[in-house]
C-alpha cells in the first residue's frame, strides 16, 4: 500500500513535469488543466504522507515538533486509553446496564440444562479436582489435617456443641426412628436367645431346686421379657419409650451445661482420638480422600461424577423456569460487579497503563502501524485523487472566471 500511495505521487510528478513541460513550450490550451490536476494531486500527495507519517516518526529524520507521536506519547496514549476505557466501560452504570441485558443466568441455566453441556462442564470440574489434588503435597494435606483439623478437635470441647445438636435432633423428633430400631432389635434379640434364659436360670438356680421348677422359672421369666420387649417395640407411648426421651434430654442438656458431663465427654474424646485404629486413620485419611477423588473424577461413570452432572442439569432446569431464582443470581452478579468496579477500577485499568508503559516507542509505533497503516495509506491515495479532482475544477473556476 505504502509503494501503491508513493506510486501515485511519483505519477502525478511525472504528470506535472511533462505537462508543465509542454505548457511553457506553446502547447494545447487544454494541458494547463492538466498541469494544474497534477500539481494539486502532489500537493495533496505530500501534505497526507506527512500527516501519516508524522503519526509514526518524523518526516525525513527532521525533528519538526508535533511529529513521531506515538513514539514520543506512547504513555500518554496509554493513560488516556486506560481512563477511556475505565470511565466508558468500567463505570458501575455500564456494567449493570450491560449485565442485565445479556441475562446471564438463563443463559446459563438453559445451557447447562443440556445434559451434554453439563457432561462437558462435569468433565472440566473433574479434570479441576485432579489437577488440584495432584499438584497438593501429600505431606503438606496430611500435615495440616493432623496439627490444624486435630488440634482444633482436641482443644474444643466437645460436648456443648455434640449436645447442642443432640437437643435439635430431639426437638424435631428424628431420635424416634433411632429408637425405633433399637427396640425392635432388643424383641428380635429375647426371641433369638430363648435358650440363653433357660441356661442363666439353670445356672443361678440352688442346687436342691428341682429341674422342672427351673423350666417352669426359666419360661415365666421368658415370656415375661418377651412381653415386656414387644409392648416396648409396638406401644409409642410406653414408659420406657418415655423414660428414654427423658433421658436423652437431660443428656443435652448436661452435654451443655454439666461440667462434670463435659469433662467426661472430653475424656472419652481423647481416648478415641488416641486409640490406635483412630490415629492410624488419621495418618491414612488424605491418602484415601485423595484416591476416592482422583478414582471418581477419572471415571466418567462414578456416582461422583454423575450426581454433580445431575445436579447441574436440575440447577439448569430450574434456573430456566424460576424467574425469582435468576432475578437473585443477576442480582448477585451485579453486585458483584458493581463492587468489583467500584473499588478496583483504576487496577484494572493499570492493566492498559502499565503495559503500554512497558513497550518500546519504536516496537510500538511499528505495531500500531501493521495494524491501522494499510487504512491510513487510502489516505494519502484519497489525498492524491482528491488533491488533483480539487485542482482541476479551482482551475476551470480560475479560467472561466478571469479568462485567459
Amino acid at each position: 500500500m505504502k509503494r501503491f500511495a508513493t506510486g501515485l505521487l511519483l505519477l502525478a510528478t511525472v504528470i506535472f513535469l511533462v505537462s508543465r513541460w509542454w505548457e511553457v513550450n506553446e502547447g494545447p490550451v487544454w494541458i494547463g488543466y492538466v498541469r494544474a490536476m497534477a500539481e494539486a494531486g502532489m500537493v495533496g500527495a505530500l501534505a497526507d504522507w506527512f500527516a501519516v507519517t508524522a503519526l509514526f516518526r518524523r518526516p525525513l529524520g527532521l525533528p519538526i515538533p508535533h511529529t513521531a507521536i506515538i513514539p514520543t506519547k506512547k504513555d500518554m496514549i496509554g493513560d488516556s486509553l486506560g481512563d477511556f476505557v475505565g470511565e466508558n466501560f468500567l463505570s458501575e452504570d455500564v456494567v449493570r446496564d450491560k449485565l442485565a441485558r445479556v441475562e446471564i443466568s438463563s443463559r446459563v441455566g438453559a445451557w447447562i440444562a443440556e445434559e451434554a453441556n453439563a457432561d462437558r462442564v462435569t468433565a472440566e470440574l473433574a479434570t479441576a479436582a485432579r489437577g488440584v489434588v495432584t499438584v497438593l503435597r501429600d505431606e503438606d494435606v496430611q500435615d495440616v489435617i493432623e496439627q490444624v483439623l486435630v488440634r482444633k478437635l482436641m482443644e474444643k470441647p466437645i460436648g456443648p456443641p455434640l449436645g447442642t445438636v443432640l437437643e435439635g435432633v430431639l426437638a424435631d423428633g428424628s431420635h424416634h426412628r433411632l429408637v425405633d430400631l433399637v427396640c425392635d432389635r432388643a424383641y428380635d434379640w429375647v426371641v433369638a436367645n430363648q435358650e440363653m434364659v433357660l441356661r442363666i436360670v439353670h445356672e443361678r438356680a440352688p442346687s436342691w431346686s428341682p429341674r422342672f421348677v427351673d423350666d417352669l422359672i426359666a419360661d415365666k421369666l421368658f415370656l415375661e421379657v418377651q412381653n415386656f420387649a414387644w409392648a416396648v417395640k409396638t406401644d409409642p407411648e410406653h414408659p420406657l419409650r418415655k423414660a428414654i426421651d427423658t433421658f436423652l434430654v437431660e443428656f443435652a442438656t448436661d452435654l451443655q451445661r454439666d461440667p462434670d458431663t463435659i469433662e467426661r465427654a472430653e475424656r472419652i474424646k481423647a481416648q478415641i482420638v488416641a486409640h490406635p485404629e483412630v490415629q492410624r486413620f488419621i495418618g491414612q485419611a488424605w491418602g484415601t480422600v485423595k484416591g476416592l477423588i482422583l478414582d471418581a473424577a477419572a471415571d466418567p461413570s462414578s456416582a461422583l461424577r454423575t450426581r454433580v452432572r445431575d445436579g447441574l442439569v436440575s440447577f439448569g432446569t430450574r434456573l430456566s423456569s424460576d424467574a425469582e431464582l435468576r432475578g437473585k443470581i443477576d442480582g448477585w452478579l451485579a453486585d458483584t460487579a458493581g463492587y468489583v468496579v467500584r473499588h478496583y477500577r483504576r487496577e484494572i485499568t493499570t492493566l492498559i497503563t502499565d503495559t503500554v508503559s512497558r513497550w518500546d516507542a519504536e516496537e510500538t509505533s511499528r505495531k500500531v502501524e501493521l495494524q491501522v497503516g494499510r487504512d491510513l495509506q487510502f489516505i494519502r491515495i484519497n489525498g492524491t485523487v482528491v488533491g488533483s479532482l480539487a485542482g482541476l475544477v479551482i482551475y476551470a473556476v480560475g479560467q472561466l472566471a478571469f479568462g485567459g
